[in-house]
């Protein structure tokens, strides 16, 4: 069976240049990637859903058989839902792999048809995490090489701060 279709879950709060060069390289691989922008009850999050969405969307708008979705829920369920043949997570660190593994071992006793590949990020993005991102930005730090075009706008008109 060849894998087609696959699916790239997180809360996005917000997108990352790691998170864009995960899909661009995952794009290479399927025939078609859905990016599911989850509510993400389990965190606080800065962005709502749907700003989380917005700036994904605008964020991933060149890429060939990439789109973005919302979902609140179970990501078996999603996993189920969209029909799609593999989930993909990214991994920085010895932390990630095991908390991820978790997941994916839990997904799997719900649904048996369930697979992870999990996927390193490109050198340049090891340490890029969004939470960092949001710290540098509400201390009046640059974030312009962290994170796309779109999100560094939005960010300064949904929150805008005094910039010394």
């Amino acid at each position: 069976m060849s894998l087609k279709t696959a699916l790239y879950p997180g809360t996005f709060d917000p997108i990352t240049n790691g998170h864009v060069d995960l899909v661009k390289r995952i794009s290479h691989v399927f025939d078609r990637v859905i990016v599911a922008v989850a509510a993400g009850t389990h965190k606080d999050t800065l962005l709502s859903l749907e700003q989380r969405y917005e700036v994904a969307s605008e964020s991933l708008k060149g890429f060939d058989g990439v789109e973005c979705v919302t979902f609140d829920g179970l990501l078996v369920d999603e996993f189920r839902k969209r029909k799609v043949d593999v989930v993909i997570r990214g991994l920085r660190a010895i932390s990630d792999f095991e908390y991820e593994l978790m997941i994916a071992l839990m997904n799997r006793k719900l649904n048996p048809d369930f697979e992870t590949v999990f996927l390193m990020p490109s050198e340049e993005f090891i340490y890029l995490h969004s939470s960092l991102v949001k710290e540098i930005y509400k201390m009046g730090g640059d974030i312009e090489c962290l994170v796309p075009e779109p999100v560094e706008k939005r960010l300064k008109k949904w929150f805008p701060r005094d910039d010394r």
